[in-house]
């Protein structure tokens, strides 16, 4: 194989883990829960095995699915961005990253308003983000000072309205609050939250997000393939995840629809290696926001996309699409959920094969490395001969 396409359909997870109940997460299931909207369609990944994969019958399993399929389990101690997308890269976390569900300690956002210029903060509370800036709004226009807010993941949010903070402004200070939080306190991601708007007429984010993330504690499959001459193309927010270790280049995206694009044109362009790509618009736009039935419009989406995306692979492309967690629009919290993780891997030289319930994301690692050719020590075990004609 050359090329590798994985597409994350960021928070698509697909039932509840064994130890769901640690986390709050029983009854979890982001996928069934869209699946009864009527927005909702899995036409094509259901030819591609879907369906099929262990604990999706409701969807109605098709006999010959044209694709090899899994259900992964998170290994990792956590259900946040960070760690899933690090272990299906090839990094166990033992530990979760750190929380705050009373807020950040004073000293620590003394020290980020000091390295800000003194510009001060308010809210430091767990937060909806969309609640926060109409809550928030105002006072920050009125004083200058920085939203701060975090929720369930492990992250320190910026909001500020970019009339008086331009996206490169708040982006600085997102870049020293990075450099402060490490050690105890060093949350997988800090995120710049950028929004317009005025007290009448209410506030909105816009799409000028950025996360800043911890640097990974390893080695990943994307140093082993950049190391070993190939490419890594990330598109969307892999280059943030990953705070740009391991990547050859970053396309960034303002949303599926565009991340969509953007990895169809890819097709077109001769280089060998692996394409990693996040669709956030699931999490960021309807998981967080408990909107079923825009997250299942955001599924139809990508199932009428793929046809034309294996319509334009080549005999020796392969393409994965996966998730890195869960977060079911439909349960009593706005936060990621403690799922299993679907798993379809097509091309023309992909067995139709059912790969039943695997132990850990890493598994994609060990196995996108071997269709590579890519020596790299991960903690995952392989599928390759269990998917690639030979």
């Amino acid at each position: 194989m050359k090329r590798v396409f994985l597409v994350i359909l960021d928070s698509c997870g697909c039932g509840e883990l064994p130890d769901a109940d640690l986390f709050g997460d029983v009854g979890a299931h982001t996928l069934k829960r869209i699946s009864k909207s009527d927005k909702f369609s899995c036409k094509n990944t259901r030819k591609y095995g879907v369906a099929n994969i262990d604990g999706q019958e409701y969807l109605s399993p098709v006999k010959n699915p044209k694709g090899a399929y899994a259900r992964l389990a998170e290994r990792s101690m956590g259900k946040d961005t960070t760690i899933g997308h690090w272990e299906i890269s090839g990094i166990v976390s033992e530990k979760p990253l750190p929380t705050f569900p009373n807020g950040f300690p004073e000293e620590v956002l003394e020290e980020f308003s000091k390295r800000c210029g003194g510009v001060g903060w308010l809210c430091n509370k767990p937060y909806s983000g969309t609640v926060v800036i109409n809550d928030y709004g105002k006072e920050h226009l009125e004083t200058g000072k920085l939203i701060v807010y975090t929720s369930a993941d492990s992250v320190f949010q910026i909001a500020a309205h970019e009339e008086l903070y331009p996206p490169e402004k708040l982006y600085e200070f997102c870049r020293a609050a990075r450099e402060i939080l490490v050690g105890d306190v060093g949350v997988g991601r800090v995120i710049a939250r950028p929004f317009v708007g005025d007290p009448e007429h209410g506030f909105t984010r816009t799409t000028n997000r950025h996360d800043f993330s911890l640097e990974p504690y390893g080695r990943t499959m994307l140093d082993a393939i950049k190391e070993s001459g190939r490419d890594v193309i990330a598109v969307g927010k892999i280059t943030d995840i990953f705070a740009g270790k391991g990547i050859t280049e970053s396309l960034f995206t303002h949303g599926n629809t565009e991340g969509m694009k953007v990895t169809y044109d890819l097709l077109g362009r001769d280089f060998e290696g692996l394409c990693f790509t996040n669709l956030v618009d699931f999490d960021m736009l309807y998981g967080h926001r408990n909107d079923i039935d825009g997250y299942a419009a955001a599924y139809a989406e990508f199932d009428s996309w793929l046809p034309g995306f294996v319509k334009g692979m080549r005999d020796d492309d392969v393409l994965m699409i996966t998730a890195d967690h869960g977060c079911d629009p439909g349960d009593v919290s706005t936060d990621h959920t403690r799922e299993y993780v679907p798993l379809l891997v097509i091309g023309k030289k992909i067995e139709h094969v059912n790969l039943g319930t695997r132990g850990t994301f890493a598994d994609i690692s060990a196995t996108i490395c071997d269709m590579l050719g890519v020596e790299f020590d991960s903690p995952g075990t392989s599928f390759y001969k269990d998917v690639v004609k030979e």
